[in-house]
């Protein structure tokens, strides 16, 4: 059954019962390894099989270790090792102990806290929209996994550098008041996910006859993903495991993403320290990557710092060569997800299926350009982790929102359409700063995203109205609904942990991104987590890697973006990352008339030139523009800028456009604006203007 193991997997699969720390690095066959060890433990009679817990992250994962252990035949009727999530081991638990701990007092579970929460928002005085509580909720979870009561949190959370979604002592006033609220006045209790921790571990702490009965039952405890425990799970665990030391635990601290929700890496860098007598093996042979991917993968942690890095892997590839990882820098996300969109094009006529390729981003909203551009390539995609952009809540109701406005017949005939957008979106989340609270701040990006592909929508045609955007919109998410099957995966780094394709496409790495602004603000440690995020998803290319970052958001616009610190030093000298073609435009952007270069921003778009070029304004004409105007505004009763805005007035002073082709070629004046006031402007230009 070993021969087909490595040396450092038979190690760890003969090792003693325990205690044992098997460090694993990525694509090492970790599950392999410690399916194998049980197996090896039942079958040499160290255990019955029906005496071994073993726990991990996600139900996926333990149907996958219930599938391998049946594979190797330890498995049958009431003699089968119990592989469960900690939360379904602590469900099952807490129903048989109950009834003999806690005694007529019933208890049911809650599946969803929000109404709860709700509740507990409004006793408080806090917000109660969605994504409020959904952050309330996450904070919640946080403290709790954490073993940190309401009456500690603000402490905590200051302590920790924490960014919590409202003041601290508010938060903790909800989080008191929900959990008044799962106790009835019966004494009758709601427990939610967390509490099912809690509770059991509590009981066998409390209640010594019963934490023997658990014990004689259970007698070889396994963890898996050891690096990601929190707090509560570990305490647990100790409940579990009692005095004794039957436990073997695998994890690798490089891969430590989730501090967020409370994991911390200490337990597993710990262990020796807790088990002076425990194994440790390494295992390092990396049988998932090319040499190629592994060196890159290599170098990204072996810049890491602080005392995680002190337990680095040196992952050795065992693969045959592939290709080189590839580098790539674009002027501004569009021409990225173009780019990435023909790579993957290419990759795909080589024979490399959809379903082998991914594209990686940190943050949900980053795939809304990646979308578009694999819609016009015309290939299939899927959404992990995370809705497609269109099918977001947030998107649903904002599109609601503008078709509702746009079917009203009390607009005027003359609208602006940005500033209907604008007052369309300000009252769903967008504001001028990202909020705090990270349900917050990604529906605030997925509308930032929305408002940016309406302005390229009127930057392209100026003259379109609320109703033309509204069914272009329409027109693109109708467009948007690939095939959920052998489709390109897009996800976010977290959502792809644990998961392999054959070609990664690492993108949108700039600081600000990876690492992620808030990241910065929190200090080393949190800069260092995403450093592991990107070691993460490096790690899951079997054979082609390419990294990519854009130096502007918005197409044309200034390179105000510099590639992400992880990666400056990790881009060969000869690499033409900096020299990449990019795609061809429709049309060439406009130049200044003054200097002839590229403009670059809206403002000099609509100037006709740079911002710093020297400016031939007509005083006279703005004032009487600008008079205008306002007498204008008056009789169509609409605030002035619906007329025309401050800077196309500027524009028509500076450029004094002499006939009807001058005048439209000054940004923002359609047709509909030529027919309204086109007579006007001209009359006012010839009779007052210098030019």
């Amino acid at each position: 059954m070993n021969a087909s193991l490595d040396p450092q997997q038979q190690a760890a699969v003969l090792a003693p019962r325990g205690p044992v720390c098997v460090l694993a690095g990525a694509g090492t066959g970790k599950t392999r390894t410690i399916t194998r060890r049980i197996a090896h433990l039942v079958g040499d009679g160290h255990v019955r099989a029906s005496q071994v817990l073993a726990v991990t992250f996600t139900a996926r994962a333990a149907g996958e270790m219930r599938t391998r252990l049946r594979s190797l035949g330890i498995s049958g009727q009431g003699n089968a090792v119990q592989a469960l999530t900690f939360h379904a081991a602590a469900l099952r638990q807490l129903r048989y102990f109950w009834p003999q701990a806690i005694g007529e007092n019933q208890w049911e579970l809650l599946d969803n806290k929000f109404p709860v929460v709700s509740r507990a928002a409004r006793s408080a005085g806090a917000p109660t929209t969605t994504d409020s509580l959904r952050d309330l909720i996450s904070e919640i979870e946080w403290a709790k996994g954490s073993l940190i009561g309401p009456a500690d949190y603000p402490a905590m959370v200051a302590k920790s550098r924490r960014e919590a979604p409202l003041p601290a002592e508010q938060v903790a006033a909800v989080y008191e008041r929900y959990e008044q609220l799962k106790v009835s006045s019966s004494g009758d209790q709601l427990l939610d996910f967390d509490d099912l921790l809690l509770m059991t571990r509590a009981i066998l702490d409390d209640h010594p006859v019963l934490a023997d009965e658990f014990r004689d039952r259970y007698r070889c405890f396994v963890v898996d993903e050891y690096q990601d425990v929190t707090p509560a799970q570990q305490a647990l665990l100790d409940a579990w495991v009692g005095e004794r030391d039957d436990l073997t635990v695998v994890g690798d601290a490089n891969q430590t993403i989730y501090s967020f929700t409370g994991a911390t890496p200490s337990y597993l860098l710990d262990f020796s320290r807790r088990f002076p007598e425990a194994m440790v093996v390494r295992l390092e042979r990396d049988y998932r990557s090319t040499p190629e991917v592994v060196s890159l993968a290599n170098r990204v942690i072996g810049a890491a710092r602080g005392r995680i890095a002190g337990t680095r892997l040196q992952l050795i590839g065992q693969r045959p060569s592939g290709p080189e990882p590839d580098f790539a820098e674009y002027a501004d996300e569009p021409a990225e997800a173009t780019g990435v969109a023909r790579s993957i094009k290419r990759l795909m006529a080589q024979g490399v299926p959809g379903s082998e390729i991914a594209i990686l981003y940190r943050i949900n909203a980053q795939s809304e350009a990646h979308e578009q551009a694999l819609t016009a390539a015309g290939i299939p995609y899927q959404v992990r982790g995370g809705e497609a952009f269109f099918s977001r809540a947030e998107i649903r109701q904002a599109m609601r929102s503008i078709n509702q406005t746009a079917a009203r017949d009390d607009l005027p005939s003359d609208a602006d359409t940005v500033t209907l957008l604008r007052a369309i979106l300000v009252p769903l989340g967008l504001t001028d700063e990202p909020p705090a609270g990270a349900q917050a701040r990604e529906r605030w990006e997925s509308l930032l995203a929305l408002q940016k592909m309406t302005e390229d929508m009127l930057t392209e045609d100026a003259d379109l109205t609320l109703t033309e955007v509204a069914r272009e919109l329409s027109a693109r998410a109708e467009a948007r609904h690939p095939p959920t099957v052998q489709g390109v995966t897009l996800s976010s780094l977290h959502a792809a942990k644990g998961l392999e394709w054959d070609a990664v496409f690492l993108v949108g790495l700039v600081d600000g991104s990876l690492p992620i602004n808030q990241a910065v603000k929190a200090g080393d440690d949190a800069i260092e987590e995403e450093r592991r995020l990107l070691y993460v998803g490096v790690t899951r290319a079997r054979e082609h890697l390419q990294m990519s970052w854009a130096l502007s958001r918005n197409e044309g616009g200034r390179a105000s973006r510099r590639r992400s610190r992880f990666v400056v030093d990790l881009v060969p000298e000869d690499s033409p990352a900096s020299r990449i073609a990019e795609p061809k435009r429709k049309k060439s952007g406009p130049r200044c008339r003054v200097c002839g270069k590229p403009l670059v921003g809206k403002t000099a778009s609509l100037l006709g030139r740079c911002e710093g070029c020297p400016s031939d304004l007509d005083e006279g004409l703005l004032v009487a523009l600008k008079e205008w105007r306002s007498v204008r505004a008056k009789e169509q009763k609409v605030p002035a800028y619906v007329v025309f805005s401050d800077n196309t007035l500027i524009a028509i002073a500076e450029q004094q456009p002499g006939d009807v082709p001058a005048l439209v070629a000054i940004p923002g004046i359609g047709a509909k604006k030529l027919d309204q006031y086109g007579e006007d402007v001209l009359g006012l230009v010839r009779d007052i203007g210098t030019g």
